[in-house]
């Protein structure tokens, strides 16, 4: 034993679990006077969002919340999403928020496989959720709690319907419950803070689990990252549901920020309410930000402060990012996936970019870059022989992370868990390259890459160069079975209101763009799948392409 290790124990003077509980603590005890929360006509400082958050949490652990327990949500983008972000984890407890476009027979799967013994659930939804709680005691013979909020903002449903399906309601219980003295947190800073589950479009969806160290140090990359001043105002264009909000709720606690809500990403709503609150950062995946673009420009009129956009979901053409440039709105591109907690790695503008042309930045920003300040590795390793590529720009391996911002693992899957963390690194199923300058470039997902005639082709470039036509909105190009060639692309494409274009003119742009083996041998006009999230669902398109495949 070394003499540094001799009476020199840690203590609770010198050594705290480290969980984003406590940022809501410190706001509340120095900013407490200042907004927090801005929702229609609601309005909460951070000692009212800080006091609401310990009465939910008094409440819970009334209900027998403790320790290890799950509390399932299904919320928008509201003040009781923020605060069950906040009274959740402090209990110890973990939280699950629930996909809002899911069926009922998903969730109500969810919901058994993380155990989950409370429900906070919003009106606007009772009628999914309903059959999803039937489900759920008739399959599976588990009762939740149910609490049910009834959001003034929300007028979509008759008013005179009964939308209650539990035991208690929000407000009602919050204003039963004097607030805990004190939101504790985690006695073990592994210890759970959530649990998220994938798309699951082959099999069952996983839990990825996530623990309080890794949220707390995403809170502060976020704002290390986007060099985020203190008290920001942040709107919700990202669902919370979605990877916890990119850990944002946590983030804008500890900067004292105010969390602008919204329940419907629409542009205009958009684009009115970062007028009429000032409204300086949000994110969002591309489909929100081309939506912003697409918008006339009379809709952004009031917006006269600089807001900074961050996008991550999916890699981001070029020609939106450089729409947000002439937009005057400044985008920061961050890459990441659930397993990491959101966005883990960022395209850091380097000075000497804002000497190249607008094209070329776009290029440089639309990369996947660098890992965060507090991730320990990002890398491009062959899946095989887990060697790096080389920096040339050309040799395509399988990025993986490492370090306190990956998750413990996947829920009660644990050939999963052991198989994502093979040789000490956690694989993506990104497939890229690293560059000479060490920023990474995703060329596309795995399952996702086209092998025609022997050759592979990205589906993100041929994307790309679709997306710099004028009249397309939205596209996604997926193989699709050849006789001749193995697999040839097909492309789908949604266009803007009021253009017109044909297959062959866009056939044309991209063989100005692209290689001919390249270039799409059909372009449909077709609405294209998403998620609620916006990422566009290529599982259905390759299913509808191959559907649709010819002989020859």
């Amino acid at each position: 034993m070394s003499m540094y290790d001799t009476d020199l124990d840690p203590t609770p003077a010198n050594h705290v679990p480290l969980s984003p509980v406590s940022f809501v603590e410190r706001s509340a005890e120095i900013f407490g006077d200042l907004p927090a929360v801005i929702h229609g006509q609601r309005r909460y400082t951070w000692a009212q969002t800080r006091e609401r958050s310990a009465r939910l949490a008094a409440a819970l652990q009334a209900l027998g919340v403790g320790r290890g327990s799950t509390v399932s949500v299904m919320l928008p983008n509201t003040p009781e999403m923020v605060e069950a972000h906040y009274a959740v984890p402090a209990l110890g407890a973990v939280l699950n928020t629930l996909n809002t476009r899911l069926d009922a027979a998903l969730l109500a799967w969810q919901m058994n496989h993380c155990e989950a013994a409370v429900l906070i659930t919003d009106t606007e939804f009772a009628p999914t959720m309903a059959k999803a709680l039937a489900a759920l005691r008739t399959e599976h013979g588990r009762n939740l709690v149910v609490i049910d909020v009834a959001d003034t903002e929300f007028t979509g449903l008759n008013p005179h319907l009964d939308t209650r399906l539990g035991q208690h309601e929000y407000e009602a219980l919050l204003a039963a419950h004097a607030p805990l003295a004190h939101l504790p947190g985690p006695t073990n800073e592994w210890d759970a803070i959530a649990v998220s589950y994938t798309s699951g479009t082959t099999g069952d969806p996983k839990g990825v689990v996530t623990h309080h160290r890794g949220a707390y140090l995403n809170a502060v990359c976020n704002a290390a990252t986007w060099t985020m001043p203190h008290f920001p105002r942040y709107l919700w264009t990202l669902p919370m549901f979605h990877c916890n909000g990119w850990c944002f709720p946590w983030t804008i606690a500890m900067l004292g920020g105010v969390h602008v809500c919204l329940r419907r990403m629409e542009a205009k709503a958009i684009l009115d309410a970062m007028a009429e609150h000032g409204v300086d950062h949000y994110c969002a995946a591309p489909i929100v930000h081309n939506l912003l673009i697409a918008a006339p420009p009379e809709a952004r009129a009031g917006i006269r402060q600089k807001v900074r956009g961050m996008v991550a979901g999916a890699a981001p053409p070029a020609s939106m990012i450089e729409g947000m440039a002439n937009m005057g709105f400044d985008l920061t591109h961050t890459y990441g996936l659930t397993e990491v907690y959101g966005p883990a790695s960022v395209a850091v503008k380097r000075d000497h970019w804002a000497a190249q042309s607008v094209s070329e930045q776009a290029r440089l920003n639309g990369r996947q870059g660098v890992r965060y300040a507090l991730q320990e590795g990002m890398t491009v390793l062959d899946p095989e022989t887990m060697q790096p590529t080389p920096a040339d720009g050309q040799t395509m391996g399988e990025i993986m992370f490492r370090g306190n911002i990956v998750m413990k693992g996947y829920l009660k899957n644990p050939s999963a868990t052991a198989k994502a963390f093979e040789g000490g690194w956690f694989h993506t199923g990104d497939l890229a390259v690293m560059e000479s300058d060490r920023y990474v470039k995703i060329k596309d997902r795995s399952k996702d890459i086209i092998i025609s005639g022997g050759e592979n082709i990205s589906s993100i470039e041929v994307e790309d160069a679709l997306y710099r036509h004028p009249a397309v909105v939205s596209c996604a190009v997926v193989a699709r079975p050849d006789a001749k060639w193995g697999e040839s692309p097909v492309a789908y494409v949604e266009t803007k209101a009021g253009s017109t274009v044909t297959e062959a003119e866009l056939i044309a742009h991209c063989k100005t763009l692209l290689a001919g083996y390249k270039v799409p041998k059909d372009v449909l006009f077709e609405d294209i799948p998403k998620t609620s999230t916006g990422k566009i669902q290529k599982f259905v398109l390759r299913q509808r392409a191959k559907e649709g495949s010819t002989p020859d």
